[in-house]
């Protein structure tokens, strides 16, 4: 055991001696480091929890396991574990436990821990498992960090791109367009992004591994196949609705109970998230399909059908994945001619904007027109008149009906504090 606790001691610190690029949110986090309750960081796998981690508690004396070493999985003596840990790293009081839903029975080893004071950070791949499970486990003694892909603000900092006042050039803002486009088609992967490593093949058997490894293996799944079926028409339709007796019909699933169980299973991998429908009705708002959304625009083009590239849907998906970032509480919505509104935000009781998402819209007057009607529409049924409509490069101000929309290309709306 303490030949296994040496081993990830020596890489914990031979990543210590990497550059990194700072994580959003790590301010806060450190904040909350001396905080008597669990910390605990959740996200997709290779998104950079355990770096993120690791900068949170640089500088100070911890001991690190990777529960991703299969030689921990069926741990029996704790005991001999924290001996380990204790002969190695001395009378460390703060652990760092990477991927800890591999560990049978955790949160019993975590609770002992939590009980003797120490401090305890956890990563983990699955949200169930760090929600949920945890909620009950460790009833409310913990606080939790979610880890995505990198932003757009943080692809720009990877690429040494700096965001200052020279951003008001068009030469610089044609730069900063080159990077969203493959920002947009690549991703947020650190692997991807940092170094350099092949998109399609590495995010291809990156969704492979989690589909087969993490969901089949975890919860038994009886038809692997339709469950790869079902996650590859979703990344496909990204940015469109559904709901789960269309997919068993479409995909052939024998009930609709098998669907919705594989769609959480995805869910609880950060595969894919969903919106619901507003609605001032929860009833409405419970029947109404839903829309569905990748976390990473590069995930998505790496295994979806060969298709020619859908620059608006992958843009609307970026807009969702960053409301996502920012914990904001949104939804979409169908006006009652049909019209579809991309983006509903709500905060606490009120719905503060509606945001529209449109690729291009100066060569088709048409276009323009669909996207303005439906914000208005909105405006009108939802009681809301902060209106934004955003596109890829566009930027300025319409008056229609009496109403504002602010035009802004998705760039600035990202990068704005």
């Amino acid at each position: 055991m303490k030949d296994i606790v040496l081993g990830h001691k020596a890489e914990r610190d031979a990543l210590l001696e990497q550059d990194f690029i700072p994580r959003q949110g790590i301010t806060e986090a450190r904040k909350a480091l001396d905080k008597d309750l669990i910390k605990v960081i959740i996200g997709p796998r290779r998104a950079g929890k355990s770096v993120f981690a690791l900068q949170l508690l640089q500088g100070l004396h911890f001991a690190y396991l990777n529960f991703d070493d299969e030689r921990l999985v069926n741990i029996a003596d704790y005991d001999d574990l924290l001996k380990a840990i204790i002969q190695v790293y001395g009378d460390t009081r703060c652990f760092l436990f990477d991927e800890i839903q591999n560990l049978q029975r955790w949160e019993l080893l975590v609770n002992r821990l939590q009980r003797r004071g120490y401090n305890l950070i956890l990563t983990g791949s699955n949200s169930k498992l760090l929600s949920a499970e945890l909620a009950s486990h460790l009833t409310g003694r913990y606080l939790q960090f979610q880890i995505l892909p990198f932003s757009f603000t943080e692809f720009l900092k990877a690429k040494d791109f700096v965001l200052d006042e020279s951003i008001g050039l068009k030469a610089k803002q044609g730069i900063l367009l080159a990077h969203l486009d493959q920002y947009l088609f690549s991703g947020g992967f650190p692997e991807v992004v940092v170094k350099g490593v092949d998109q399609q093949g590495y995010l291809k058997t990156l969704f492979d591994g989690i589909l087969f490894k993490d969901i089949v293996k975890r919860y038994k799944v009886r038809h692997p196949q339709r469950l790869y079926d079902l996650g590859l028409y979703l990344l496909t339709n990204h940015s469109n609705e559904f709901s789960l007796s269309r997919l068993k019909t479409f995909l052939d699933f024998k009930s609709v109970h098998t669907v919705e169980n594989y769609f959480v299973y995805l869910k609880e991998a950060f595969l894919v998230f969903d919106t619901e429908r507003f609605s001032f009705k929860v009833r409405e708002k419970m029947k109404s399909p839903r829309k569905v959304y990748g976390y990473d625009t590069g995930m998505i083009q790496a295994v979806k059908f060969r298709t020619s590239p859908d620059r608006g849907r992958l843009l609307e998906n970026l807009v969702a994945t960053n409301l996502l970032r920012t914990r904001s509480e949104f939804y979409y919505y169908k006006t009652k001619d049909g019209k579809e509104v991309d983006f509903v935000i709500k905060e606490g009781l009120e719905i503060s904007e509606l945001l529209q998402v449109a690729y291009e819209m100066s060569s088709d007057p048409q276009l323009e027109k669909r996207e303005m009607g439906a914000l208005l529409k909105g405006a009108k049924e939802l009681g809301c008149d902060n209106l934004t409509l955003l596109t890829w490069d566009q930027e300025g101000e319409r008056i229609v009906n009496g109403k504002k929309v602010r035009i802004l290309p998705v760039w600035r709306w990202i990068v704005s504090p």
